[in-house]
């Protein structure tokens, strides 16, 4: 009898095996043993997996100690400009709706978000980093779990996070309280519910085909990264007209159910219509102010705009930040045969159905911000360069036998791209530049406060909302300012046309200017008249045209800020009370 049981759970060994070998990767059989065991098991057994439970507190671990000395910078740019005073706005009044500063249609959830944050740990610039910090390590989690879903092998997986994690946008992005991380780990989030699984490794057949019910899931993520960023419904509505579109090359119930599950894609539209029209009801503005309105949507649809603004993301996606080294690695492995393991099958890859899905989203995304928004933004494309980054290293270990050394070689481009800016123009936001940009803010401030407290600043934003708004970190008494637009010629003529508002000036370089290239995507008449290209004059020039004294300066890289001082004597007049 023992003998027979024996024989019986030899053939269930072999049978569960046998399951085993047959599975694809997403569809993974309980694993036992210690976790040291399973992380053992990730590079010999491709589709094992860590649970992601354990993962994430690895990934904002180390996404904390990296971005330490970034935690207690105080608030910049378009932080300080919109995205805190809303948030601060809602923490204090409960207002959907900013009240300190002009409302501009934006989904609320980041300002909500924050606000829980501020109410459980207090207000102060650190809190808000460290929540952002979370936002970002769930959005890293997610493309290791659309990479696991997607190719399957866990190196893969890694390398993918660990490029993403290291990208200078992603990573400047990481403690920036933008909407954009948001929107982009939402995104992600459905993304691993709404593409297509990989080929099994094994056996190299088809994916099983998606299940309704992961669809909706999807829909649950696609609507809060809606709530989070309107134009985050690109991706959605690009994975709708696709399948909407193929379902025609089906037939009966077949085009049907294809049908039906791109309508799924369309359930982000709902919560962000009722938004708009609570936006609506509330200020009488549909898409938030005119003025945001014009510089945002109308005023970008001309057609020159739109074909330079396509070459601008174009590159963004495939060569800014360094991105062209694993874009021209996985080029060049392109060229290469497949490998084959020891048992002759080819190495895993990501199937076709999903790369398809991954280049209708990529160029969706790149045509939407061609056409939308006044600035040429990088971190909009954010939930773009993880797909980017998992396509190209998925491709290093289909096609490359040493493949590991091509994504450390990537890792090391974007390590140097942190620090050291490219030849030609950029937002500080794009790597470590911003937090110079706002180190040298601090500096002219405390001098501004130790030398000139208590007097009229002539400035420009965002420094004038750094000096005006204590919340942003930078003063505790709010200074009275004389705003800028900027620093050109034009702007410092008006200055000196009316000299009687203001004793001191706090200057800065407003646009990064880096030496001129031999080439240009677009000559600079096109970049000044749709994306804002300037020049502002230099410290000595502004002191020299407004008849001050240059007191103080300091320079960092391609940013520069300056103090300037003024001696005059104003008029005093008696005005009596009407009798």
């Amino acid at each position: 009898m023992n003998e027979s049981r024996t024989q019986e759970s030899g053939v269930s060994r072999r049978r569960a095996e046998s399951r085993d070998e047959a599975r694809v990767p997403g569809q993974l059989p309980a694993r036992r043993g210690s976790p040291l065991r399973r992380l053992l098991h990730l590079q010999s057994e491709p589709d094992a997996q860590m649970p992601l439970w354990m993962i994430f507190p690895v990934i904002f671990t180390v996404l904390y100690l990296t971005h330490w000395t970034l935690l207690r910078l105080p608030y910049y740019w378009d932080e300080a400009g919109y995205y805190i005073p809303a948030a601060w706005d809602f923490f204090r009044t409960g207002s959907l709706i900013p009240i300190t500063t002009i409302t501009n249609a934006h989904p609320p959830l980041p300002s909500v978000y924050l606000a829980l944050w501020w109410k459980l740990c207090g207000f102060h610039p650190a809190v808000t980093r460290e929540a952002i910090l979370i936002v970002a390590s769930f959005g890293l989690l997610a493309v290791w779990r659309l990479a696991m879903r997607l190719n399957g092998n866990a190196l893969v997986a890694f390398w993918t996070v660990v490029l993403t994690g290291l990208y200078p946008i992603w990573f400047a992005q990481s403690t920036l309280a933008h909407a954009d991380i948001f929107a982009a780990a939402a995104t992600l989030w459905a993304l691993t519910y709404a593409l297509l699984e990989a080929e099994a490794a094994k056996t190299g057949k088809p994916v099983i085909p998606r299940k309704p019910r992961k669809l909706w899931i999807a829909a649950i993520w696609f609507s809060v990264a809606a709530l989070a960023k309107e134009t985050s419904i690109a991706t959605p509505l690009a994975l709708f007209a696709y399948e909407f579109v193929t379902a025609f090359q089906l037939k009966g119930a077949a085009r049907r159910k294809r049908i039906g599950e791109s309508e799924w894609y369309l359930v982000c539209l709902f919560p962000l219509a009722a938004w708009y029209g609570y936006h609506r009801l509330k200020t009488g503005f549909l898409f938030g102010n005119p003025e945001f309105l014009r510089y945002n949507a109308t005023s970008t649809l001309e057609p020159v705009r739109i074909l330079a603004a396509f070459g601008h993301r174009i590159l963004h996606l495939t060569a800014h930040m360094n991105m062209f080294v694993p874009v021209l690695c996985m080029a060049a492995a392109m060229i290469l045969d497949p490998i084959r393991d020891r048992d002759g099958q080819t190495r895993v890859r990501i199937s076709f159905p999903a790369q398809n899905r991954i280049c209708i989203i990529l160029l969706a995304n790149a045509l939407a911000f061609s056409l939308l928004g006044g600035a040429l933004l990088t971190r909009y494309l954010l939930p773009m360069y993880p797909l980017i980054l998992l396509l190209a290293v998925s491709t290093f270990h289909h096609r490359v036998r040493y493949w590991q050394l091509l994504s450390a070689f990537s890792a090391a481009a974007f390590i140097v791209a942190l620090f050291i800016n490219p030849p030609y123009g950029f937002a500080p936001e794009d790597n470590l530049s911003y937090a110079h940009a706002i180190r040298l803010h601090q500096q002219a401030i405390h001098q501004l406060e130790t030398r000139y407290p208590g007097s009229t600043v002539l400035t420009a934003w965002p420094m004038s909302d750094e000096l005006s708004r204590p919340e942003l970190g930078y003063v505790q008494t709010p200074f009275d300012v004389d705003r800028l637009e900027d620093f050109t010629a034009a702007q410092i003529s008006k200055a000196a046309d009316d000299p009687g508002g203001y004793s001191t000036a706090l200057v800065f370089s407003t646009k990064e200017e880096p030496p001129s290239l031999p080439f240009h995507l677009n000559t600079p008449a096109v970049e000044e008249q749709y994306f804002g290209l300037h020049h502002d004059l230099s410290p000595a020039a502004i002191a020299q045209q407004l008849h001050g004294d240059l007191v103080w300066q300091r320079k960092d890289d391609l940013e520069w800020v300056a103090l300037l001082r003024f001696h005059r004597s104003f008029e005093a007049r008696l005005q009596l009370p009407p009798q």
